[in-house]
């Protein structure tokens, strides 16, 4: 194992004992649909927003961030980090309590009750086909070289690693397995990639050397023309694909789903927008710090090598098997939650709403974890044959654009216009690949991949409101109530919220 000593082996095999042991020990009386799906409905704030963190930190960020940053991004990349604060400050006081309220399973669920079963089972294939093609087989892929890049490992043993540990917890004990693991791989992740930076940071001579080697890397606003992140997605696209990942995406919501009470789901998202405010130091620094020190060894491979470099050749031996389990763990606990997640929308929207209507909850359960291992083999064989030159990160976002303008635009004009008939959130729904895949075979080249989304979420909106004004429906939908679930949010989470924008706010201020 090149660049391992045996004390990082041994610091690395001690990690993962222990977070695979506790969390199947925490989540071993998991029997029913609700304790498997959703843990219970018993997840505290600190678990939630760790959770959150640790599922949407991984390699694809990582590794994917610190590569757009080493690459033609630069720093600008670190809005994707920020962004996410103000978006999680409204997913907690506008989407949670209405979500909550309804007891649903699944976000396809919720568009069942708002609009017609037809929008329910699209969204559910939607989501369905983009998980196992490009959310899973980006986290297998970027892990996967990541071990290749470090151990020397083939990239098809990386995989079958990687996987092989992600099937064991997550078809195991459900969302709560995937949660303990979560708080431990996150504080790892945290503290591992501070120490990256701050390591890579002192090997170039310091701050202030750091910052002055390549200037033109920390541009936190990018012209107009960019292909990738241009000024104007930051006012226009980029919020789309942030509300639909952290609002509506079922692998990193189904965590504030299993909330115990409003409260606590509220208080873990503000808790996660706040550790949101710290993460382009993890995941962005990285990528300049390993421009600045090994360009020219970039220069002749992809730059999403740039985070897997710096550990290989930078990081002393036990602090190198800490860093690397924290990330490795990562990967298993983003594709848990993943696997977790795409099992609980096949399982409730698709085998139990069409197949079975009468399935037990032992047997949702049996077939949530037949579905797993399922999701995982097809994911597996395609990231073997995935060739991206554009980058992971880029490749995530861009195909995400198939369908979150519009999952999104069915979801808001729905929440707010009350009387918007089945037709329009159907309609947004079936419009989006086809007006989103014109524009991707037709100006892929001219216009930048989150202005394509605002575009496709403008002309989606604009049918919907025609059809909602042509038909709308006589009476206002009434949704499900769960009676026990308090609506009404604490004060004190309304000024954590503006806090936590405020900063964002002087952050882009002070850096643009």
């Amino acid at each position: 194992m090149a660049g391992f000593s045996w004390f990082d082996i041994l610091v690395f095999a001690a990690f993962f004992a222990l977070v695979i042991g506790i969390s199947l020990f925490k989540s071993r009386k998991e029997r029913s649909g609700e304790d498997y799906f959703l843990a219970g409905r018993s997840l505290s704030w600190w678990l939630i927003g760790l959770s959150l963190i640790a599922a949407n930190i991984s390699t694809e960020q990582f590794v994917g961030m610190s590569g757009s940053s080493a690459g033609n991004v630069g720093f600008a990349i670190a809005s994707y980090e920020w962004i996410s604060v103000p978006t999680l400050v409204f997913v907690a006081l506008f989407f949670l309590p209405k979500l909550l309220r309804s007891g649903i399973y699944t976000f396809p669920e919720f568009l069942e009750y708002r609009y017609h079963p037809a929008a329910r089972a699209i969204m559910a294939v939607y989501t369905m086909i983009i998980y196992v093609s490009v959310t899973i087989v980006a986290v297998l892929w970027s892990g996967a070289l990541t071990l290749t890049k470090i151990f020397d490992l083939p990239f098809w043993a990386g995989i079958l690693l990687i996987g092989g540990i992600a099937l064991i917890y997550a078809t195991y004990g459900g969302l709560k397995a995937v949660a303990w693991a979560d708080l431990f791989q996150g504080s790892g992740l945290i503290i591992g990639g501070l120490c990256v930076t701050a390591i890579g940071i002192a090997k170039i001579g310091g701050i202030q050397a750091f910052l002055h080697n390549t200037p033109e890397k920390f541009h936190l606003i990018l012209p107009a023309s960019h292909p990738e992140l241009p000024w104007t997605a930051l006012v226009g696209g980029l919020w789309i694909p942030a509300l639909y990942y952290w609002g509506l995406n079922q692998f990193i919501c189904q965590k504030t789903l299993g909330a115990k009470s409003l409260r606590e789901g509220q208080r873990g998202i503000i808790f996660a927008a706040g550790l949101k405010l710290i993460l382009p130091l993890l995941t962005v620094l990285p990528g300049i710090i390993a421009f600045q020190l090994y360009g020219n060894q970039l220069a002749g491979t992809t730059p999403d090598a740039a985070f897997p470099m710096l550990i290989r050749n930078l990081i002393p031996a036990g602090l190198k098997g800490f860093i690397f389990a924290a990330l490795a763990g990562a990967v298993v606990s983003t594709l848990g939650a993943m696997l977790n997640s795409a099992s609980t929308i096949l399982t409730m929207d698709l085998y139990k709403r069409y197949l079975n209507k009468d399935a037990s909850s032992r047997s949702l359960v049996g077939i949530g974890r037949i579905l797993t291992v399922a999701f995982l083999i097809v994911s597996g064989a395609i990231a073997l044959f995935l060739k991206n030159p554009k980058g992971i990160f880029h490749f995530i976002q861009e195909f995400q654009g198939f369908i979150s303008p519009g999952i999104l635009a069915a979801f808001l004009f729905g929440l707010i216009f009350k009387r918007t008939p089945p037709a329009a959130g159907i309609a947004a729904l079936v419009l989006n690949p086809i007006i989103y895949g014109a524009l991707y075979l037709g100006a892929a080249d001219k216009i930048a991949f989150l202005n394509r989304m605002l575009i496709t979420f403008g002309i989606i909106i604009a049918v919907m409101a025609v059809l909602r004004l042509v038909r709308p429906l006589r009476e206002p939908v009434v949704l499900p109530v769960r009676a026990e679930v308090e609506t009404k949010t604490d004060p004190s989470i309304i000024w954590m919220g503006a806090a936590a924008v405020a900063v964002t706010i002087v952050l882009y201020i002070v850096l643009r």
